[in-house]
Formats: C-alpha cells, structure tokens, sequence
C-alpha cells in the first residue's frame, strides 16, 4: 500500500472494517454460545489484542484521561457492551439481516437523545427522515396482523435491535465527549470494563463443552471483529471526508443480508427489502444532511 493515496489507503480500510462488521453475525451464531458468553470472551480477546496494539504504538503515554473522562469512558463500555448484549441475542431470535436493517435507526436515536438530554434542536427536515426510517422498520418487520403478538420470539429480537441501538446511540454520545483521548484505548478500556461486567454471567461449561471450531470463531470475534476493525476503522475515519465515511458504512448492512441469505437461506420480502432501502436512504439523508424536498430556485423578476 506504500504507493497508494491517503484517501485510497482510507477507502480500502473503511471497505474491509465494513465488510468484517457484515459477517459479525455469523461468527457469532456459527459460535453456538450465548450472547452473555459471546461478549464476554470478544471482550477478553479483544482487550488481549488491543491492549498489545496500545502498547506497540506507545499510546499508555500521555493518555489524556483523568477522573471524569475516565468515569465517561467507563460509562460508554457499559452501554457498548450491554449493545452487543442485546444485538447478538437478537440475531437468533429475528435473523442478521433484519436485525442489522433494524439496528441501523441508530443516527435517529442519537438525535432523540441529543433533544432530549443537550436540549439540541432537531430540525424539521430530520424529523421527517426518522419518521421515513421508522416507516420502513415497520416494513422490514412485516408482521402479520392477524396473528400478531408481543411474545413472539421476532417481535422480541426486533425490540432487542431496536434497543440495542439506543444503547449505541447513547455510548456515541459519550463518546463524542472524550476528546484528545485516542480511540484505540477507548475501545481497550471499554472491552475490559465488559469483562469484569459479564464475568459473573459467564457461563464456563459452556464454553468447556465448545468444540474448536466454534474456539476459532471466538477468538476471530476477539482479534478480528474488535481488535482489527476498530484500527482499521479508526485509521479511515482520519482520512475520509464524512460523506464518504456515510455512504462506505452501506457495505455493512449489504454483507449482513448476502450472509445470511447464502448461509441461512434467509430469503426477503419484497417489502422487506424495501424497507430495508428506506431505512438505509433515510439514514444516508440525516447523515449528510439533506432537505426532505429539493428547495425550489429562486425566481427574480425581468
């Protein structure tokens, strides 16, 4: 990559952390634990590998932090980590694909929480797209009126995803406080704060009982899917402009549908797919902005 640009180095890391976030879901059904045991071992090989990387880079040297942003961080691994929690269960009870369609109304909530938490205004044109994003989670959810009932197994994975973007929200807004302090050390601290968070709920015969397959894709959870993503992730978000950082983050939710539907034969509605667009355009729109209606040019008189 020595004779690449910046920018194109940028687009190739954003294009393969994004790829690697679209085939989580498989590794972690194909795993055959439990969320709580899932996270908790992605968390303890993900503190291994970053903490190395940390270490290698000399980033434990002026780490910026102190009692508060210390405490903020802390926080934020709470809610990052209870995310995962809640978005790996879901997948077993919806599927990947829906529940990555579903976990994607993330930017809408974090504006929710920006009105309702800083008192930041939301503008009329974003209300308009989270309501269009929200229209087209009822679409991917496709219920069936008729037989419709809260304890369903899909209703349930859907609130989980749905939550579990309320958490991410939440941990991005803290996140977005904790400035000057590198990125990589806050995923270490945050993965670690996982560990001694889900220690008690850690289920160790079953994870005794796991075969060596099943070790790999924990481990790759571990060292792939925490460790190399977040540095690839975080070395193209200081390259690309945010448009591009928006539009690369589709390749996402793309691989997770793909992923399932080759490995899981989880085939979409049309109406699911629509919504699925819709969920993703709408999300695309509050991203960069745009006007819910292209304004109209000025006329001047002759």
């Amino acid at each position: 990559m020595g004779n690449l640009s910046e920018r194109t180095r940028g687009t190739l890391e954003m294009a393969a952390a994004m790829f690697l976030s679209g085939t989580l879901g498989f590794f972690v059904v194909e795993s055959g634990q439990a969320a709580y045991n899932v996270v908790f071992l992605r968390c303890l090989f993900g503190a291994i590998f970053l903490g190395l990387y940390c270490l290698a880079r000399g980033f434990f040297k002026d780490t910026g932090l102190n009692r508060k942003t210390l405490l903020m961080t802390a926080l934020g691994g709470v809610a990052i980590v209870s995310n995962w929690i809640l978005l790996f269960s879901s997948y077993k009870l919806a599927s990947i694909s829906i529940s990555t369609a579903v976990y994607h109304t993330q930017p809408f909530f974090l504006l929710i929480i920006g009105a309702v938490i800083l008192r930041e205004a939301i503008p009329h044109n974003k209300i308009a797209w989270i309501a269009l994003a929200f229209a087209g989670v009822l679409m991917v959810s496709d219920l069936d009126l008729a037989s419709f009932t809260l304890s369903s197994e899909y209703v349930l994975g859907l609130g989980l995803a749905l939550s579990a973007a309320v958490l991410y929200a939440i941990a991005t807004m803290i996140a977005k406080q904790l400035k000057g302090i590198r990125p990589h050390l806050i995923a270490l601290i945050q993965v670690t704060i996982g560990i001694f968070m889900l220690l008690p709920f850690a289920s160790f015969a079953d994870m005794a009982a796991a075969g060596g397959i099943q070790w790999s894709y924990l481990v790759i959870l571990g060292a792939v899917h925490t460790c190399l993503m977040y540095i690839l992730m975080y070395s193209a978000f200081q390259k690309l402009p945010t448009p591009i950082i928006a539009v690369m983050s589709f390749i996402y939710p793309v691989v997770a549908i793909m992923i399932d539907y080759i490995f899981y034969d989880q085939s979409l509605s049309m109406m699911q797919f629509v919504g699925i667009g819709t969920i993703m355009f709408a999300s695309f729109a509050v991203n960069q902005n745009l006007p819910l209606l292209p304004s109209r040019p000025a006329f001047t008189k002759m």
